[in-house]
């Protein structure tokens, strides 16, 4: 573990920059127009729940998608308030686009994954492919 000795003028500053002006935000990790939504993975025997945070998004503007195991969860978020009356002091606005790629931990069957949408959380069902989906099944050879 490394130590790093600041002097006291440095701290003084630091404090300084940061008590002594109100509304100052410590600096974003991301670009403003990008934000990453909270996703919540949960398996069961039967299926994989997977739960996305979008609030404020209507689900016109989000796009679900699986292929070999991926599954994609993509949009874009806009928020524009305008109001008249009154003088802010201090207004953020979260807008940009998002994708989240999530691969599957259980082999799912991608022509049964559904999706709801409901106030501001994204949930996606994907049913686990069971033993008899697997199982071995004759097809029959048509004349060409």
């Amino acid at each position: 573990m490394e130590i790093v000795n600041k002097t006291d003028s440095e701290l003084d500053h630091v404090f300084d920059d940061f008590f002594g002006r109100p509304f100052i935000i410590l600096p974003f990790q991301r670009g403003m127009h990008e934000f990453t939504p909270r996703l919540d993975v949960f398996e069961t025997d039967h299926d994989v729940k997977v739960t996305v945070e979008i609030p404020g998004m209507d689900e016109k503007d989000i796009e679900v998608s699986i292929n070999n195991g991926i599954l994609s969860i993509s949009g874009e978020k806009s928020s524009e308030r305008e109001e008249k009356n009154g003088q802010y002091h201090r207004m953020e606005r979260s807008y940009g686009s998002f994708r989240r790629d999530v691969s599957m931990p259980s082999e799912v069957d991608e022509n049964k994954v559904g999706a709801t949408f409901s106030k501001g959380v994204l949930e996606v069902t994907l049913p686990k492919i069971t033993e008899e989906n697997r199982k071995s099944r004759k097809i029959e050879v048509k004349k060409g």
